[in-house]
């Protein structure tokens, strides 16, 4: 290739990243918006908690199920569409080179979850996000006349813009493709995926401003037994996401053996998340309000383990029975509430020091679980005190989650995203034996 030629494909490649960033940053936007927009129109206030706990008792159970119906009839229109695209999808594509992440899909795909996340379904936003950022990036490859790998390349960077405008986390969206979805470092990759997160999250902080998603921070465990606590916080969590996926494995196999139809068995997963709300309104939505409270220290005692296996039980229901949606805020809500659990009981929480002391908790325990379901340490530390400004617990951060994430692997070698690979039958080991061999 000429010099000129290679200048040619660098401009294209360049303009591509660039559309693709602001493209998927744009997107992210408009459905945070309009989240907040559809559940004040519907619920009275744009905070979905808030909303469910000035509700009737017959809002609070039929808003999930009109959600859910309604995201499941969306998704059943879309059905001769290529299947919706997941992370796993975004996966094979990027590394595997296999497949291609439908922009109509994931489209109806977002359609699908967001009517299911307005009304309080207990799933995540980032799936979406993630999915339709890495379509636009395969698509923005495909119109300009890229090759295979640079349009590999763009579904990356759209995936890292996607998450990057979700959260608001910059190193983390970058983490992500490269520890779960890549599984390696790459200069070729880390470069266009790491500028397509800087441009997605200025675009972002453009429109929300620039604060962390859960407002300043500023922890500090002060004694060597808090530090040890909270490094033991890490295999625990491991045991926390490994019984949370198969809770949501059991779900789905049961929802599985319903005779309804789709729609139908997406609105009785809704209706459980709203039966359980009707004592427990924290458990609706993908759960950042809950975990705002959490690492405010306004959550204590044994109410953090009634709320951590009542939304273990409420995503179970909205997920497994097919409702469109992420689990990885969910994932941060458990981990919060375990974290915080321990600290407000078993290292007596109480007082004037009770606020940093659970908070800081809530935090660790965060991204151990997140940690643990991903595989993906780094991004788990970096996505804590990326959403907190906080860096002052970035030591017990890397501790706790590397022994989730070791944990985790020692019982089930799969992360959660991988198994959705298995589920497929594409194999998949990104270990260092594997490359080596």
């Amino acid at each position: 290739m000429t010099a000129r030629a290679q200048l040619v494909a660098h401009a294209k490649f360049g303009a591509a990243l660039l559309v693709t960033s602001m493209a998927a940053a744009t997107f992210a936007i408009a459905v945070r918006a309009l989240l907040g927009r559809v559940t004040e129109l519907a619920l009275g206030s744009p905070h979905v908690v808030h909303a469910f706990e000035s509700a009737s008792p017959g809002v609070r159970v039929a808003a999930p199920m009109v959600g859910a119906l309604l995201g499941a009839s969306i998704a059943l229109l879309g059905k001769r569409l290529p299947a919706a695209a997941g992370v796993g999808d975004v996966m094979e594509a990027v590394v595997l080179g296999r497949g291609q992440v439908s922009v109509r899909a994931a489209l109806v795909k977002a359609a699908a979850s967001f009517f299911a996340i307005a009304l309080g379904g207990s799933v995540g936003r980032e799936g979406p996000l993630i999915q339709v950022g890495a379509a636009i990036g395969g698509r923005a490859g495909e119109a300009i006349g890229l090759g295979d790998q640079p349009r590999r390349v763009l579904y990356a960077a759209g995936t890292a813009a996607g998450f990057a405008a979700a959260y608001n986390t910059p190193i983390a969206a970058t983490l992500f493709v490269t520890e779960v979805v890549v599984g390696a470092i790459a200069f070729e990759l880390v470069v266009p995926v790491a500028a397509a997160s800087g441009l997605a999250t200025a675009v972002s902080r453009w429109a929300f401003g620039a604060a962390p998603v859960f407002g300043l921070r500023t922890y500090a465990l002060v004694s060597t037994e808090q530090l040890a606590a909270s490094v033991a916080l890490g295999p625990i969590a491991a045991l926390l996401a490994i019984a949370f996926m198969d809770v949501l494995s059991m779900a789905e196999r049961a929802f599985a053996r319903s005779k309804l139809v789709q729609p139908l068995r997406a609105a009785l997963g809704g209706g459980m998340v709203g039966a359980i709300a009707l004592l427990l309104p924290e458990v609706v939505g993908n759960g950042a309000d809950t975990i705002d409270e959490m690492l405010d220290g306004r959550v204590l005692g044994a109410t953090f383990a009634v709320l951590l296996v009542a939304k273990i039980l409420a995503t179970s229901a909205s997920v497994s029975s097919g409702s469109a949606g992420g689990v990885f805020t969910p994932s941060m809500f458990l981990g919060a509430a375990l974290g915080g659990g321990i600290a407000s009981v078993w290292l007596g929480g109480v007082g004037a020091d009770r606020v940093p002391l659970v908070g800081a908790f809530a935090l660790v325990g965060m991204a151990s679980v997140v940690s643990a379901t991903t595989h993906a340490p780094l991004m788990a530390t970096a996505l804590a005190f990326e959403m907190s400004g906080d860096y002052a617990l970035v030591i017990p951060l890397l501790l706790a989650t590397s022994l989730a994430a070791r944990v985790a692997r020692a019982i089930r070698a799969d992360s959660i995203y991988v198994a959705e690979l298995r589920r497929r039958n594409v194999d998949w080991d990104r270990s260092l034996a594997r490359q080596l061999e």
